[in-house]
């Protein structure tokens, strides 16, 4: 799947702001880039009484709501579900998937750090830079809160460019843990299966879903 990263931070630190300058920076260098907003507050839109409510209630396993111009896509997840797990209902179209929040999550983390708001925060695991107003005694990277572009750096050489090509394989929907044997085993496989088919074209993606009886 893409890589992800969680922008964390405590509240009013700057973490959206922070977003949308990253935003900006990797699609101007032309990379397509997804976001997860988490939140602890619930957001209703499915509000009970309303037809994508009854559909969940009924038993559909997700609904969409369609508007002229847009999707919402509603569907109930598990607690704990983890942030790989979130990042997969985004699909795999895409470069990057950027979430805000999910500090307690299983993705690399950015904090966004700001001496008014307090210190950094503690015991945050796969912690990768810090983006602050002051410099901190960490050993982990750190970035101004202007260095936009530098942050955008970090990101491409070391999360997109080297997932730019990559095969994802889940088995029960669970992702499988390919090597580098398999994995070129698996690609070379399909794509010289597809590459025979009439109209096939130039292969730059390639969905394959399989489901059986139990």
């Amino acid at each position: 799947m893409p890589p992800i990263v969680s922008v964390i931070g405590r509240s009013k630190s700057g973490k959206t702001t922070l977003i949308e300058k990253l935003l900006a920076e990797l699609t101007r260098r032309g990379y397509r880039i997804t976001t997860i907003k988490h939140t602890l507050r619930n957001v209703d839109l499915d509000e009970p009484g309303k037809d994508s409510w009854r559909h969940i209630k009924a038993g559909s396993q997700a609904t969409l709501l369609s508007y002229p111009g847009k999707t919402v896509l509603i569907r109930p997840v598990k607690e704990g579900v983890t942030t790989s797990e979130l990042g997969r209902l985004l699909g795999e179209d895409c470069d990057l998937i950027i979430t805000e929040g999910l500090k307690q999550g299983d993705a690399p983390k950015i904090e966004v750090h700001r001496r008014e708001i307090g210190p950094p925060l503690s015991n945050i695991k796969k912690l990768i830079a810090i983006v602050s107003d002051e410099p901190l005694e960490s050993k982990v990277r750190q970035f101004s809160l202007e260095d936009i572009k530098g942050l955008a750096d970090l990101l491409e050489k070391g999360m997109i460019i080297p997932q730019m090509e990559r095969t994802t394989l889940y088995i029960n929907n669970v992702p499988a843990q390919l090597s580098t044997f398999p994995k070129e085993f698996i690609t070379n496989t399909l794509l010289g299966m597809v590459s025979s088919l009439k109209g096939a074209g130039k292969i730059k993606s390639l969905d394959i879903f399989l489901k059986r009886r139990e």
